[in-house]
């Protein structure tokens, strides 16, 4: 018995150690490259749209931080980027709508709806940007999503320098849905994943390739 409550600790002990090495790598990711309050655009990350079309809780806070942050004067226009990744719903033309129904005016915002994953969000967002003669961006996403897109955003940067632009990440609200075992849980699977980038580093594709 004294062998198995020694054996728990042990096992439990090093679970908390490996979360918090999860958590210091996540916690030292620069989260902007630039110290501006105001940019070209307001770059809203895509997330799946319900079965049924209508927005997703997570879709749906990323879009109300974005129309905030529009309204508050941080950027003239919102790019809403995310093609049909996991269902058939194009989740920029969901997410356009969704910030038209707060007042947005249509002209300000541009759909994005190729993307199938966030390096292709990052990518086909600058191209749109760099069509427009835009250099600056605030990207809006979920809390636990901001280390990883930072480290997109600085592999773009390095690897596409002819759409290089200057940006700050933004963290949208907690969807009310979310109890506090989810919020953990999607912190962990992140910082795991922002671990692995970080030591392993980005595969090579035409949208991050390898040498500039």
């Amino acid at each position: 018995m004294k062998l198995l409550r020694q054996t728990l600790f042990i096992l439990f002990l090093a679970f908390w150690v490996f979360l918090l090495v999860l958590y210091g790598n996540f916690a030292t990711i620069p989260l902007h490259n630039t110290a501006a309050t105001h940019f070209d655009a307001i770059v809203v990350l895509g997330t799946p749209s319900r079965l049924d079309g209508t927005p997703s809780p997570e879709q749906r806070e990323r879009v109300l931080e974005g129309v905030r942050e529009y309204k508050a004067g941080v950027a003239p226009h919102l790019i809403m980027t995310g093609g049909p990744a996991h269902n058939h719903f194009v989740e920029a033309h969901t997410m356009a709508q969704l910030a038209a129904s707060q007042g947005v005016p249509p002209p300000d915002i541009l759909e994005e709806s190729q993307a199938q994953n966030t390096v292709q969000n990052i990518y086909y967002s600058a191209v749109i940007m760099h069509q427009h003669g835009w250099s600056s961006a605030e990207v809006v996403s979920s809390p636990y999503h901001l280390g990883r897109t930072a480290l997109i955003l600085m592999a773009f940067n390095q690897r596409q320098p002819q759409l290089n632009f200057d940006w700050k990440t933004h963290p949208s609200q907690w969807p009310k849905e979310y109890a506090i075992y989810h919020k953990i849980v999607l912190y962990t699977v992140e910082s795991w994943r922002c671990l692995q980038l970080r030591f392993g580093g980005f595969p090579s594709s035409r949208f991050l390739p390898a040498h500039a």
